[in-house]
């Protein structure tokens, strides 16, 4: 049976979470296909989602999958996917701050939703960066950008660039670019589930302490 619509997959689902994290994986650029549970986009962002959900109790995590696997163009289908997310977010936990994880096309899919007023704190991999992006920052955003320098997928001349002008917006920027990894960070896989955690759940700890 195909799959019309977007879901959220829980890895931490506490009553009244002080937080929430929500986790966008990648895609191609062109298709209408549904997404499977278990192709390799979102199961490269399973061991993120589960790292974070084991770094504290009280912060929700969740994965966004959305409802098809391609950008699409003008469509930008992960967009609407995760404006979707946000509500059911915002809905349910209102007042919440938001944090988002995105690889590739998620991390260009986080670029793209992070002007929702929830969204605190931001952290994108191997980022799929295009000229005519939008640069969403804003005093008291948090982002951070990580790349491979061996990424043939994407370019890290591009999460470099978009960090440069996120923080001439005002945002409070870490880019960080590895020496010799590549798109599916799997070189380092530990280094970036660990560093994506610490990241984000610091950031998070600045506005909900423990």
């Amino acid at each position: 049976m195909r799959r019309s619509e977007p879901d959220l997959q829980w890895f931490r689902e506490p009553d009244d979470p002080a937080a929430v994290v929500l986790v966008l994986h990648g895609g191609t650029q062109d298709s209408l296909e549904p997404v499977s549970r278990y192709g390799l986009p979102v199961l490269r962002l399973v061991p993120f989602a589960w790292s974070l959900a084991r770094a504290r109790r009280d912060v929700a995590v969740a994965l966004v999958r959305y409802a098809v696997r391609g950008w699409n163009g003008a469509d930008r289908s992960p967009v609407a996917d995760a404006r979707w997310a946000l509500e059911q977010v915002a809905d349910r936990f209102p007042g919440r701050p938001i944090a988002l994880v995105g690889h590739s096309m998620g991390g260009r899919t986080a670029l793209h939703v992070m002007d929702d007023p929830a969204v605190e704190v931001v952290a994108t991999l191997a980022t799929w960066v295009e000229r005519h992006d939008p640069v969403n920052g804003r005093p008291g955003l948090s982002v951070f950008l990580g790349h491979g320098t061996d990424d043939r997928i994407t370019s890290a001349s591009g999460s470099s660039l978009m960090a440069r002008a996120l923080t001439a917006k005002g945002a409070d920027v870490t880019l960080e670019l590895l020496e010799g990894e590549n798109h599916a960070l799997l070189r380092k896989a530990r280094w970036w589930h660990e560093r994506v955690t610490a990241y984000v759940m610091g950031e998070l700890g600045r506005r909900v302490p423990t």
